[in-house]
């Protein structure tokens, strides 16, 4: 494990009270992880889902879980309601541990969190009205409050003219609004989303996406979401944590672990929204220079570390010569400049190691691929 990923991991339980005193904010967090361990039993023996997380998740923060296929993601987000017992360690909401709660506690815990789900899970033979309502006939709410409220909600995201109509009627993206809807009946501190978007298509994604930092701008949730898409975690997120094999190996902000990750499985999760080599730009390339008319190739890197885009003018003409953007993009995230940019550098007196110099004032990261005719 490298310092760099060391520094980004959460600090660990504190062995007594002077120690907790060092790190107050952890005693501010809503949701807390000390140690948390699953085991599962299979075939074979043992199985460990979650090993040794300990995680501090802010009020009011979009909080982000990513990892591969079987890193734990579920396991881990299941344990915030109870829905999953953790074999170690322990879970404070506020400071309070509910691994000590009995049966009637945790159904007021679970009334205070809110769940949505891939496939919606929303009752077929109700209409979308019912399907919200339910929640709230089953805690003997009255009629006339359970009205009130589910007409707010369905205002909130936007269903008032469907709620008459039944889940086979809607939408992939209209069941998960019913289902966001239904999640909030019992106006909870905490959502969790159990990867909600990904049964969804790009364009609704989004929709949805933006829906979730809505409500959580407005009703000040705390949302911890669990998602195996890097696009995801980069529009909503606030901080993410990367699972792996049931163990934290890389968190921080959005924008710090997108522009400089640090953990093999942190780059090849970032690898779909990476802007590679093209095959036919690879195919061309030349250790040395062919020829006295060949250009050099840069890659070029904005890692977050500098909040300003970076002045292409000056770029260019610190290079020298003729340059072409061959391909790449700078974006922002959280107020921070991350991208890469590949240029193509003709005609310049500079060495390839001046021009890795020159670049280097603008970009964190800069790299002579080769050269191409």
């Amino acid at each position: 494990m490298t310092a760099a990923i060391q520094r980004r991991l959460e600090t660990p339980e504190p062995k007594n009270a002077e120690r907790t005193e060092l790190h107050p904010e952890l005693n501010r967090a809503h949701v807390r992880f000390i140690g948390l361990g699953k085991t599962y039993d299979g075939r074979q023996g043992p199985v460990a889902a979650l090993q040794g997380i300990d995680l501090a998740i802010r009020h009011g923060e979009v909080f982000g879980i990513i990892g591969r296929s079987g890193a734990g993601k579920s396991s881990l987000i299941r344990t915030i309601n109870r829905l999953e017992q953790p074999t170690a360690g322990r879970v404070l909401i506020d400071q309070v541990d509910i691994g000590e709660f009995d049966e009637d506690r945790l159904v007021a815990l679970r009334r205070r969190i809110g769940m949505i789900f891939q496939h919606f899970n929303l009752m077929s033979a109700k209409t979308v009205w019912q399907n919200v309502e339910l929640p709230l006939k089953v805690a003997g709410v009255p009629k006339a409050q359970r009205d009130k409220k589910v007409r707010e909600l369905l205002e909130l995201v936007g269903l008032q003219a469907k709620h008459k109509a039944y889940p086979a009627q809607l939408s992939g993206g209209q069941k998960q609004r019913v289902g966001i809807a239904r999640a909030l009946v019992h106006d909870p501190d905490i959502l969790l989303c159990d990867e909600a978007t990904s049964a969804l298509d790009p364009e609704t994604t989004q929709s949805i996406l933006g829906l979730l930092r809505e409500i959580n701008q407005r009703l000040n949730l705390t949302i911890v979401l669990i998602t195996h898409e890097m696009a995801v975690i980069r529009e909503i997120c606030d901080r993410v944590v990367v699972l792996e094999h049931g163990r934290i190996v890389e968190q921080g902000p959005v924008w710090e672990v997108f522009g400089n990750p640090q953990h093999e499985v942190s780059q090849t999760l970032l690898a779909p929204l990476q802007h590679a080599l093209p095959e036919e730009l690879q195919s061309r390339l030349h250790a040395s220079p062919p020829s006295s008319e060949a250009a050099a190739v840069l890659r070029l890197q904005f890692t977050g570390s500098a909040s300003d885009e970076p002045d292409l003018a000056a770029l260019f003409a610190a290079l020298g010569g003729r340059v072409k953007l061959l391909l790449g993009g700078v974006e922002r995230i959280q107020g921070h400049a991350l991208g890469q940019l590949l240029l193509a550098v003709s005609g310049s007196a500079a060495s390839a190691e001046q021009l890795r110099e020159r670049a280097g004032q603008w970009a964190q990261r800069v790299e002579v691929l080769g050269y191409v005719v």
